[in-house]
């Protein structure tokens, strides 16, 4: 079912609270809540006006008792339409941050591997997230067992292999430029890989048109994720 755009969405800024074990943190939605039982990347919803980070930062203190630390790493923008509602998921990936998270809304928590996240029952909006977490910080080379930096005529192949958004190997695009990342991600692509330095007001643009992870060229990680990328380019060409 393709999204119906005159509904209303409801933003919702959630993050992949990952531990120095390399552990992903799950939780359950309580009983009275929408969709209560199911088990979620922990966030909430944005206030009017409020920008992404501190909606972030304010839900994981509110929600979890824990203070960001440092920026947040931006990972992918996932829109999903339920029954009686549309969400837009803004996900990001936390690794630095103070206190020891815990359900200060009487939700249940769970620490689980990589490896565990596609067999646990996540909501369906979340299912897009766990593939997009494979991807690394720093890309370093064109192909791994998760994902393949791929031609344009590849995009509209079948992935192969797995048949669920989770496992799905990812497909990404060399591109050149903000209309050419944009041109990129409409045309089915996972992730864009910038081949050029790109001005930093061309990496707020492009990240801010397109909802999948973006890797840019010569940048420090902190400084990308800063202007919305989610990763840089480091594969030799």
């Amino acid at each position: 079912m393709s999204p119906d755009h005159s509904r209303p969405v409801v933003h919702v800024a959630a993050a992949a609270v990952i531990d120095a074990a390399g552990r992903v943190l799950i939780a359950q939605r309580p009983p009275g809540t929408h969709l209560a039982g199911g088990w979620e990347f922990p966030g909430g919803k944005l206030e009017p006006g409020e920008e992404r980070v501190a909606g972030l930062a304010r839900e994981l203190r509110e929600e979890l008792g824990i203070t960001i630390q440092g920026q947040p790493r931006p990972l992918i923008r996932v829109r999903h339409e339920y029954p009686a509602r549309e969400v837009l998921l803004d996900i990001w990936v936390v690794t630095r941050y103070q206190g020891e998270p815990q359900g200060l809304d009487g939700q249940a928590l769970r620490w689980v591997t990589q490896d565990e996240l596609p067999a646990t029952k996540l909501l369906p909006a979340d299912q897009p997230i766990v593939a997009a977490l494979r991807l690394p910080e720093r890309l370093t080379e064109a192909g791994s067992r998760y994902y393949d930096v791929v031609g344009l005529e590849s995009l509209g192949r079948p992935k192969g292999g797995a048949d669920d958004l989770a496992n799905a190997r990812l497909r990404g695009l060399f591109c050149d430029g903000v209309d050419e990342g944009v041109a990129a991600a409409n045309a089915g692509a996972d992730f864009l890989v910038m081949q050029g330095a790109l001005a930093d007001e061309e990496v707020v643009a492009l990240c801010a048109r397109v909802a999948v992870p973006v890797f840019v060229r010569g940048l420090e990680l902190e400084r990308a994720w800063g202007l919305g990328a989610s990763g840089v380019n480091e594969i030799r060409t």
